[in-house]
């Protein structure tokens, strides 16, 4: 249990087939300080789960726990105090740090600053092993960016495109601390890629236009996603579209071979 009960849990159950629901009606049942709601919907992945609960949400901050992961006892405290000491609307939210339920972090620590820019991390701007994070958003931001696109029969659109459109304005305050414990899935988001791509090729490939948008990233950066920018169209079903999502015709013409080729490739691998 949470050391601070000042938080609503919102339960967003995407299409489950376990007992959510009775799990949720013995809990308030039993007596507890902190608030709950909960929100059913048919299945469509993480992206329209996010959708929902955007919609429905009414506290300042917002932060996204998926169902196999956990925060550590003080996590709301520390979020709440660090936010009062130093939170403004000039600020997106916090950044913190993902740890495996071994206790080991995931990635390395963020650089000791105040502020980051999630872009700037994404592109490699600073000399660190990524790995996953924990975003604690302004709500008010989230709702000027959401919905996230939905398309017919894909359900792999990965919610931390809203994050990197977010960065496009506003930095993140830094927080290293351990917001959250993951335990990865093989069934989920960071599982089984390549049949991703095959089976969400339209939300990769809007991905892909974002990335091409960043300002000032390397030929290495816009060479890689322009090859799967390539690839997501094939997937699609209509290359040319590439052309419409990206700036950069040349190096997209030169990635077009290598396009192919990782078609081919995730074809092959994700049968």
């Amino acid at each position: 249990m949470e050391d601070n009960q000042n938080f609503v849990w919102m339960v967003i159950d995407d299409g489950s087939t376990d007992n959510t629901l009775e799990v949720l009606k013995k809990w308030e049942m039993e007596r507890n300080t902190f608030e709950f709601v909960y929100y059913t919907k048919k299945n469509g992945g993480l992206h329209t789960a996010y959708n929902m609960a955007i919609e429905h949400i009414n506290t300042p901050l917002c932060v996204c726990i998926d169902s196999d992961d956990y925060m550590p006892k003080d996590a709301i405290e520390k979020i709440l105090n660090f936010w009062d000491k130093y939170g403004s609307e000039k600020y997106a939210g916090i950044v913190g740090l993902d740890y495996y339920t071994n206790g080991r972090i995931i990635g390395d620590k963020l650089p000791t600053q105040k502020s980051i820019n999630l872009i700037d991390l994404m592109v490699g701007k600073y000399s660190i092993n990524n790995g996953d994070r924990t975003n604690v958003v302004r709500t008010a931001l989230y709702k000027r960016y959401a919905p996230m696109k939905v398309f017919k029969g894909e359900k792999n659109f990965n919610p931390h495109y809203m994050h990197l459109q977010i960065s496009k304005e506003y930095d993140f305050l830094v927080m290293n601390e351990n917001l959250r414990f993951v335990e990865y899935q093989d069934t989920g988001m960071s599982a089984s890629i390549l049949k991703q791509y095959r089976n969400s090729p339209n939300s990769f490939a809007e991905i892909r236009k974002l990335y091409l948008s960043f300002p000032d990233t390397s030929f290495k950066f816009k060479f890689k996603h322009s090859i799967h920018l390539v690839s997501s169209c094939i997937l699609s079903g209509n290359l040319l579209k590439s052309f419409k999502y990206t700036s950069h015709k040349i190096i997209l013409v030169c990635a077009i071979p290598f396009g192919i080729m990782l078609t081919g490739y995730i074809n092959i691998k994700s049968r």
